[in-house]
């Protein structure tokens, strides 16, 4: 139904090039460079019809001039934020869709890391592209929007499917591993979890993506309510959102 190919992009963003397998159209999620995209696309397709921008950042959004200039892709982006989009064309608000062939995907607005950000949720596919909202064992910065915002959008994802695999924006896993093992250190599966994510590093592919199930069961910021972390942060009387602010901060320093 749909091929997902991950790019390396600058330091350690990931771009996704999309393709629907019916009807052969083509996009790519957050593209951070031209070079490294069209690269991939020179290589595979040689076409691009689509570009998805989770939100504004300059990581993101990078590639959209020159992409969109050579394949006369047409830009999918967050209604909230179109105007601080390149040459963004189609603008999408929570709960509407847009369809990639066969691939229907469903905005979420997600404020926190910014105000406008998005994700695209396809059911069908069983794939969400999370952006900078949510990282595998981690989640993103709060840079315009306000700790019950990220809080509640986490909340969101974690309402999906359990089967939901989740494809971020950077290659964070392995500090986020630690910093979770700092706080939830008796959690077994966490424990498996930095094994594998050790191994894939060494190998040098991707730790993503990686199942909504999964981060459920490892990734302390979707775990707000668990009696271990909020002992561990001696919190034990404290509210989901309270505990998440101070996880949030201490990672900030971590």
């Amino acid at each position: 139904m749909l091929d997902i190919t991950i790019i390396n992009c600058l330091s350690d963003n990931y771009s996704y090039l999309i393709r629907d397998k019916k009807t052969n159209l083509v996009g790519v999620v957050d593209p951070s460079n031209f070079n490294q995209v069209d690269k991939k696309i020179s290589c595979t397709y040689k076409k691009l019809d689509f570009i998805l921008n989770t939100h504004h950042h300059g990581d993101h959004v990078g590639g959209n001039i020159d992409l969109k200039k050579k394949y006369k892709s047409k830009v999918i982006c967050s209604s909230y934020e179109a105007k601080k989009i390149p040459v963004a064309d189609i603008e999408k608000s929570d709960g509407e869709k847009f369809i990639l062939g066969e691939t229907i995907f469903k905005i979420i607005h997600l404020p926190g890391h910014t105000l406008g950000h998005i994700a695209f949720y396809s059911e069908n596919a069983g794939v969400i592209f999370t952006g900078d909202t949510l990282f595998s064992l981690g989640c993103g910065r709060i840079f315009e929007g306000t700790y019950q915002q990220m809080f509640e959008s986490l909340e969101k994802i974690k309402s999906l499917s359990k089967k939901t695999m989740i494809y971020c924006g950077h290659e964070y896993t392995n500090n986020n591993a630690s910093f979770c093992l700092s706080i939830d250190k008796d959690n077994k599966k966490l424990q498996n979890k930095i094994e594998d994510i050790r191994h894939k590093i060494e190998q040098k592919i991707p730790t993503l993506p990686v199942s909504l199930e999964d981060e459920l069961e490892t990734n302390i910021f979707l775990r707000c309510d668990n009696v271990k972390i909020k002992n561990s942060l001696k919190m034990d009387n404290r509210s989901k959102l309270e505990v998440f602010k101070k996880l949030r901060n201490l990672k900030d320093n971590f």
